[in-house]
């Protein structure tokens, strides 16, 4: 099982950035997707969920209108789009793959995302 993330990087204050999970070794379509951060000294916080089939969606109140998960069942792969990025959303960003049963919980290795002018 591979979740591997990629995308990330240094971005001034009202960019954007778009990091991409590719995922290996499992139903991928059967599987809640989530993306999660974790700033330094902070807690790892939800910041997306995106549905099996894509449908529905979750996002953190502080991210809501700026960033979209999608995700290409054929591509095995979920986005995050981060638009009017701030410092604040300064962060290692994890992907996690999770079955509707709770049995299989699968995390990626994470992507730096530093938000700076």
């Amino acid at each position: 099982v591979q979740l591997v993330e990629s995308g990330g990087g240094l971005v001034q204050p009202g960019g954007s950035l778009r990091l991409s999970c590719a995922a290996s070794g499992f139903t991928f379509s059967s599987y809640v997707m989530r993306w999660y951060r974790q700033a330094p000294g902070k807690e790892r916080e939800l910041v997306a969920r995106i549905s099996i089939a894509g449908r529905d969606t979750y996002y953190l109140d502080s991210v809501k209108d700026r960033f979209t998960a999608s995700r290409d069942n054929a591509k095995n792969t979920v986005y995050l789009q981060m638009n009017s990025l701030k410092p604040e959303d300064t962060a290692v960003y994890y992907c996690n793959a999770r079955d509707v049963n709770n049995r299989y919980d699968y995390w990626g290795q994470g992507t730096q995302v530093t938000v700076s002018s």
